[in-house]
């Protein structure tokens, strides 16, 4: 099951790394960090960066919730194990199947490449192919889009890269 570990935004890197190195077994398979892939321009060129797509959380895939919550209190800088109704909330299968279609094995959300015909986006390659219907705002200039999907029991709203190739109007060629 994979479960969400609510930490100070910038620490997320340290944090997956204490939890790494002290907590082991049973009580925890894996520990990551979704990121994303952006462009920025400086020095004159575009280079690709990454960042993180949920700031403020880290991922823990575990079987035991129990040993893996009495584990993360060895862990110094840890917010709290998100939960419902006091019981350490898993993810869904659903999340967990968007997050590994989304950012692949390796946790990142490479870059899109899109266009936009008669005020909408078709996305021709990426992993927002097919999830148009996710965007709620793009950023041409930035190289950005805007995405709100539910997850974790609310409406999540995430930054990922989007270069948009061209843009059409109805009687463009």
């Amino acid at each position: 099951m994979w479960y969400v570990i609510q930490v100070r935004s910038g620490t997320e890197e340290l944090i997956r790394k204490q939890c790494e190195k002290l907590v082991g077994g049973k009580a925890l398979e894996k520990c990551f960090i979704p990121y994303y892939e952006e462009m920025k321009r400086y020095q004159g060129e575009w280079h690709k960066e990454k960042k993180i797509l949920f700031p403020g959380y880290v991922f823990a895939v575990s079987e035991d919730p129990e040993a893996l919550f009495l584990e993360l209190k060895r862990v110094i800088g840890l917010t709290k194990l998100l939960n419902t109704d006091h019981i350490i909330a898993a993810l869904t299968p659903k999340e967990v199947e968007f997050l590994i279609d989304f950012g692949q094995e390796e946790q990142v959300v490479t870059m899109s490449m899109g266009m936009i015909v008669n005020d909408r986006v078709t996305i021709l390659d990426g992993p927002l192919k097919g999830r148009e219907g996710l965007i709620t705002r793009i950023d041409r200039h930035r190289r950005k889009a805007w995405l709100e999907f539910p997850m974790m029991g609310c409406l999540q709203r995430v930054e990922v890269g989007l270069e948009i190739l061209e843009k059409k109007k109805k009687g463009d060629v």
